[in-house]
């Protein structure tokens, strides 16, 4: 895995685009004024998290024996099913999010950005190649800071997107992120056949 392609994975994990609609709805109630704050708040949680889980993965992982091809294999099971529901949305996945009083860590942090695929993935890359930590560290770096600036400016997308505009591009990065799971799927599996 290279550096692009450990960014790009990231990025589609992470779906800026498809958690505009969720975070305009849980923000919904709070002042545009601290719409901002709270997001680049919440986002920066989320970087510390996945930042732990990039550094120390390996380390719960090896106390947990789980082997590299068992974690590509699960990873590519949790990319795929991520990329079925982006391509095939639940309706009630907006209302369920909707909660009173401002929100910290959960949901936003945690699972939106942060969530259990993103984990997985991270701890997958520093997996593959654990000597270029600060090269998967960047690719986070950078995967974030996408995200970030997608989620703050997630009123003018949204003006300017409109929903079926925003569907329609988390559909077409659901296909993308499906293609990548399977291969992440069968790489696992081809480490297990000749383990």
């Amino acid at each position: 895995m290279t550096l692009y392609t450990a960014t790009i994975t990231l990025i589609l994990i992470m779906d800026p685009l498809g958690n505009v609609p969720l975070f305009l709805s849980i923000l919904n109630h709070v002042e545009r004024s601290k719409r901002k704050r709270i997001i680049l708040r919440e986002t920066c949680i989320a970087l510390i998290i996945l930042t732990f889980f990039l550094f120390f993965g390996q380390h719960i992982l090896q106390g947990m024996h789980i082997s590299e091809p068992a974690l590509q294999i699960s990873g590519g099971i949790i990319l795929f099913l991520i990329a079925i529901r982006m391509i095939f949305p639940h309706e009630d996945a907006e209302n369920k999010a909707r909660q009173v009083g401002e929100p910290f860590i959960v949901p936003l942090a945690v699972p939106l950005i942060a969530g259990p695929s993103t984990m997985t993935m991270v701890m997958v890359i520093a997996n593959q190649a654990p000597f270029e930590l600060p090269l998967w560290f960047l690719a986070l770096l950078i995967a974030w800071f996408v995200t970030t600036i997608v989620l703050l400016f997630a009123d003018h997308l949204r003006k300017m997107l409109g929903e079926r505009g925003l569907i329609a591009i988390e559909r077409l990065m659901g296909m993308i992120l499906t293609t990548m799971a399977v291969q992440m799927f069968l790489t696992g599996f081809e480490h297990f056949l000749h383990a």
